[in-house]
């Protein structure tokens, strides 16, 4: 994998360049967005992989060094630049290739081995399978993020298993259905092969009053018949806390209130959706003979035939 090509940037490109395109892609292929295509998916997965190697100073150092070489896994830079001295010399690989390329390999036994561990010579082995697991999490926790710890049953490479856990770092706003990636939590590998990941299945469990639609929260909000009518000043819940929300005098129930910037984050970097506070009026189920009158002089309000829609075609 060629990180540069993976993300579409220059060689040279500037730490901010590299932000600014990982981002507008990651926005572009991310799970949330794209809920079901395995092909975004994997376009997720490699721009984050290429990202990770490229915003690493010496891992991308390592990189433009020796190309793909660089990129498996205990591969050792002091220890190639040994070897590279030992035969002579060897081009790098600016274009991602074998750094290997044209050197007297007679020794190449000796070279992996020091390169990449014991018995890599032998045999590259076999990457260890990838796990997934379920992990629930409150409403609030998905929407702000935070920590936890997940026990998991890992096969080792002798083909038993052992319990660990682990910690998985939960980015604010991640979705029901949503996967977090734990690097080398996976399978162990066989005969000396990189482990696998693992993969956290979010489960969010529902809020008693928030309801979410994508980055959007909506809350019901009750209002009194007076309230409603006059108008009104009423605190209303975010996920940080109470605000205090006007209702317009003659606000109809189902009129949504928008608060840009309280909804949920988004994992990727946008913009943080909006919180639609819904209004709902409430009526009295009882009133007393003062209040009924009260009502009864609201009749004399001209408001027009109110369920003309329902009948017109």
């Amino acid at each position: 994998m060629n990180p540069y090509t993976v993300l579409g940037v220059s060689r040279n490109a500037s730490d901010e360049e590299l932000r600014s395109r990982y981002r507008e892609l990651a926005r572009q292929t991310h799970p949330d967005v794209n809920p079901g295509d395995a092909a975004a998916e994997e376009r997720f997965k490699s721009v984050s992989e290429a990202y990770a190697i490229l915003s690493d100073s010496e891992k991308r150092a390592a990189y433009d060094e020796f190309g793909d070489a660089a990129l498996q896994s205990g591969f050792d830079v002091t220890a190639a630049r040994r070897a590279r001295a030992s035969f002579g010399g060897f081009g790098g690989s600016a274009g991602g290739g074998n750094p290997f390329a044209g050197a007297d390999l007679g020794g190449f036994e000796d070279l992996l081995g020091g390169l990449f561990g014991r018995g890599a010579a032998r045999s590259r082995g076999r990457a260890g399978a990838d796990l997934e697991a379920d992990l629930e999490l409150d409403f609030l926790e998905a929407a702000t993020g935070g920590e936890q710890r997940l026990t998991i049953n890992r096969p080792t490479a002798n083909g038993g298993s052992r319990t660990e856990t682990v910690t998985v770092r939960i980015p604010a706003g991640v979705a029901d259905g949503g996967r977090v990636r734990l690097r080398g939590k996976g399978a162990e590998g066989v005969g000396g092969g990189p482990p696998g990941d693992l993969y956290a299945r979010i489960r969010v469990r529902p809020h008693p009053f928030f309801r979410r639609e994508g980055r959007d929260l909506y809350v019901d909000v009750p209002v009194s018949i007076p309230e409603a009518v006059a108008g009104a000043k009423v605190l209303v819940p975010t996920l940080d806390g109470r605000v205090i929300v006007t209702i317009p005098p003659g606000t109809d129930s189902g009129t949504k209130l928008r608060l840009r910037g309280k909804g949920v984050p988004d994992p990727s970097g946008g913009a943080v959706g909006s919180l639609f506070a819904v209004v709902q009026i409430r009526v009295p189920s009882t009133v007393s003979a003062s209040t009924a009158e009260t009502l009864e002089g609201l009749e004399e309000l001209d408001l027009g035939d109110l369920r003309e829609d329902l009948f017109s075609s």
